[in-house]
């Protein structure tokens, strides 16, 4: 087994959940099942990564180690920077970011993305995609496509439907058969290396970015590859909404 570690970003602000990384689910704050996952992952260091006090008290009640971040950080990929600079791993260190609010991410995922850039040397990032199962998923804005190249490393990401079918997505055409081969969703699990993420916060932010609202563009843009893997099965959504922490402790609590 390759060795990685895995950051968990965390932050107490949410406008649809506030405090939602210390909601309770099954007697436990939700960030407590997502160490777990993280621990089962086979990953050799866990780091609760926040800029709130509130969650380092309620990790490390738990026996969580916590990296206490600056509260300016516009993504978890900076956090996830900054955490690496303090503890100074070593360039060739594999990262894995589990956001705070995936409570139920299967811990083979995150070896396996981390697996897909030890696999892929020139590439300083990697993440997972899935088959798309779904026709309304087509043309659906939060679901983000992407298509890559013959050796796996992304060409592009899309809210936009990618790549685009000329013959097939016709204007009010009936759905058919195969309009979902070869249509990918990405999944927002990702690998760094160390010396990626030292470079990456003074990346400027490119226009495509801003005009998608996707923050993985400014590694394309910028001329860093990211390697793809394709997997059978999404994961279980995270939460972000109540109706989504009521799913998540109904799968915890039976």
């Amino acid at each position: 087994m390759i060795a990685f570690k895995v950051v968990i970003p965390a932050r107490y602000a949410s406008q649809r959940l506030p405090g939602k990384p210390l909601l309770q689910i099954a007697a436990k704050p939700m960030i407590q099942h997502v160490y777990e996952r993280a621990c089962e992952s086979g990953a050799d260091q866990v780091v609760v990564a926040t800029d709130d006090e509130r969650i380092r008290d309620a990790a490390r009640a738990f026996g969580a180690q916590v990296s206490m971040t600056s509260p300016s950080h516009a993504s978890g990929t900076d956090r996830i920077a900054e955490v690496a600079r303090q503890l100074a791993w070593s360039d060739d260190t594999l990262i894995v970011n589990l956001q705070g609010d995936e409570p139920l991410m299967p811990p083979s995922l995150l070896e396996k993305v981390a697996a897909t850039l030890d696999h892929h040397a020139d590439a300083g990032m990697a993440t997972l995609a899935v088959p798309l199962d779904e026709v309304s998923q087509l043309f659906d804005t939060n679901c983000v496509k992407v298509v890559c190249d013959r050796d796996g490393y992304a060409l592009y990401f899309s809210r936009a439907t990618i790549p685009w079918k000329r013959d097939t997505f016709r204007t009010n055409a009936p759905v058919e058969p195969g309009w979902l081969d070869g249509v990918f969703r990405h999944l927002g699990i990702y690998a760094y290396r160390a010396a990626f993420l030292a470079g990456y916060s003074h990346l400027p932010v490119s226009p495509i970015e801003r005009m998608e609202s996707l923050e993985q563009l400014r590694v394309l843009w910028n001329g860093d590859r990211i390697a793809v893997d394709i997997v059978s099965e999404p994961p279980p959504g995270g939460v972000d909404t109540a109706e989504d922490l009521a799913r998540v402790v109904s799968v915890l609590t039976t």
